[in-house]
């Protein structure tokens, strides 16, 4: 838990996280003041697991989508006057003893969003399918802006009461991310990336992993389009 007076509050999204929840509320408790748990309509036993392992629970009556899941996220951090909020994912991938190096820029007021970034750190092992998938929809999200960053769909990242409170998300699935950033950049908030290391489960290349990259890079260019519809300077 952290030692100064600001309050750290970590939220986990989860959609049938199950075999992975209970370890990560367990280990981020180490780290924050609370410990909230978004459930988003998960049919196993996420949220059961993740109050049993310290957790508040907010669940979803049924899965609304990841973009979703992200808007209760920060709804949860205003709600818990948290003065940082780490969102991690629920699944085993993120390592929650990395939440100090995330959250210290945010608490010493040197940052408003603190991005983990996979790519910043010389011994990460990512699936070839994924990083370049990850590269790309990066690629999209920087051509043009001053403002760049390495990992533009890292799901581990703190962001400051500030960014919480001015951020109105509108996007429902995975291009809530890049809504994020592109926002955040519009609004002139402080952007770094911190490196973080990120454990991948035995997985193959599938056709939905492909279609939901496609998916995700077209979401970035709708993003981008309709924000250079409005005034820039970023």
């Amino acid at each position: 838990m952290p030692d100064n007076k600001q309050r750290v509050v970590a939220v986990i999204p989860c959609f049938n996280t199950a075999p992975h929840v209970s370890v990560v509320v367990g280990a981020a408790r180490k780290y924050v003041d609370e410990v909230i748990v978004v459930d988003d309509g998960s049919t196993d036993d996420t949220a059961r697991l993740a109050r049993e392992a310290g957790a508040r629970v907010i669940s979803h009556g049924k899965n609304l989508g990841y973009g979703k899941a992200i808007k209760t996220c920060f709804e949860s951090g205003l709600k818990a006057k948290a003065n940082a909020l780490i969102i991690i994912d629920g699944d085993g991938q993120h390592q929650p003893e990395e939440i100090p190096n995330l959250v210290q820029p945010v608490l010493e007021n040197r940052a408003d969003l603190v991005i983990g970034s996979r790519f910043l750190g010389s011994n990460q092992v990512i699936p070839d399918y994924r990083r370049f998938g990850i590269k790309i929809i990066t690629w999209l999200f920087n051509a043009g802006s001053k403002t760049k960053v390495s990992d533009a769909q890292s799901g581990f990242r703190a962001y400051s009461s500030k960014a919480i409170n001015s951020l109105q998300l509108s996007e429902d699935g995975m291009g809530v991310s890049i809504e994020i950033l592109e926002k955040a950049r519009r609004n002139k908030l402080i952007i770094i990336e911190v490196p973080i290391t990120c454990k991948y489960h035995h997985t193959s290349m599938t056709y939905n992993a492909v279609k939901h990259g496609l998916k995700v890079a077209m979401d970035v260019l709708r993003i981008r389009f309709r924000s250079y519809r409005k005034p820039k300077g970023v």
